[in-house]
């Protein structure tokens, strides 16, 4: 009975991620291509610019306020990537942008409190700001596969359009384009769906909170190590991590549970493996993971 409900869940979480992400992917795709055609790549490199300080601030702001999850940083990421915006503001929006979205940060005030919300808002920022200046001056932009810089190509208007017909056509051009980004991408989402909605079902909350318990000496690390195959979008992880402590889960492994979950996950890795090279997916893991960790141990010590 149990393994009936476990794959019911897996199926249901499986059925609603690939209609999510799939939609979000899409539209996310499509309104950062339009936004490229109202915005000159020139404007995109001077404000993201990685030799302007001001630019690692910008896309910290960018992240904060853009409402993505993990899944959906990947292709506002490939238009910061062709428009070859800064190495290290890049980065810096992806590490910020699903930990510090408004949804995120709104149930973690009606939850938790303000003094909370400011201490996980200064957390993921200040690591975000630092692994994204860190891993530019330690020359990790050479593991961006040269694939990622290209934009897909896409049946466009011949010079004899008349002016009408080049404005139709831009609308096409745009969707080939987005549709040919999300074919790329797509056997990359399936597998990390699939895997994830896997974990989803058979991984009940007993076992998270037992070997992430106030008592275990290594919860903290457990709970950020578990958080990331564990995809949990920011709605559910919140409110889910109020059914863990009444399962025996210590807060500061709750900090680094959310911190794990919300800020990678299984399917974004593999999503990212379609653009990065090795080398900088495990560093994007280890700063997840050490932010995870440093925040869960500060917020065991300072609350």
């Amino acid at each position: 009975m149990m393994t009936q409900s476990a794959i019911a869940a897996s199926l249901e979480m499986f059925v609603f991620l690939v209609a999510e992400l799939t939609l979000l992917f899409l539209v996310v795709s499509y309104a950062v291509a339009y936004l490229q055609t109202r915005l000159p790549p020139q404007k995109i490199q001077d404000i993201l610019g990685a030799k302007q300080g001001k630019g690692y601030f910008f896309a910290a702001l960018l992240g904060s306020i853009t409402p993505f999850c993990s899944c959906s940083t990947i292709p506002f990421l490939k238009g910061l990537l062709r428009a070859k915006a800064g190495f290290g503001t890049m980065m810096v929006f992806l590490f910020a942008s699903p930990l510090l979205n408004p949804i995120i940060i709104a149930l973690f005030f009606a939850t938790f409190g303000a003094s909370v919300t400011l201490f996980y808002f200064v957390m993921a920022m200040g690591v975000s700001l630092i692994a994204g200046i860190a891993l530019e001056a330690m020359g990790f932009e050479r593991y961006i596969k040269a694939q990622s810089y290209e934009a897909p190509s896409s049946n466009s208007c011949s010079q004899t359009c008349g002016q009408e017909v080049q404005k139709q056509s831009l609308w096409r051009e745009l969707w080939e384009s987005t549709w040919q980004d999300f074919k790329t991408v797509l056997p990359y989402l399936m597998a990390g769906i699939a895997i994830g909605s896997v974990i989803y079902g058979f991984m009940p909350t007993e076992w998270v909170a037992k070997f992430a318990s106030a008592e275990n000496p290594f919860a903290i690390p457990v709970a950020a190590i578990i958080g990331i195959p564990l995809y949990i979008r920011a709605e559910a992880v919140i409110p889910l991590s109020a059914v863990l402590v009444t399962k025996g889960m210590g807060f500061g492994a709750i900090m680094a549970l959310i911190i794990g979950s919300a800020g990678a996950s299984l399917t974004e890795v593999i999503l990212l493996k379609s653009i990065f090279k090795s080398p900088l997916i495990v560093a994007f893991l280890l700063v997840i993971v050490s932010m995870a960790i440093i925040s869960g141990f500060l917020y065991g010590m300072i609350f």
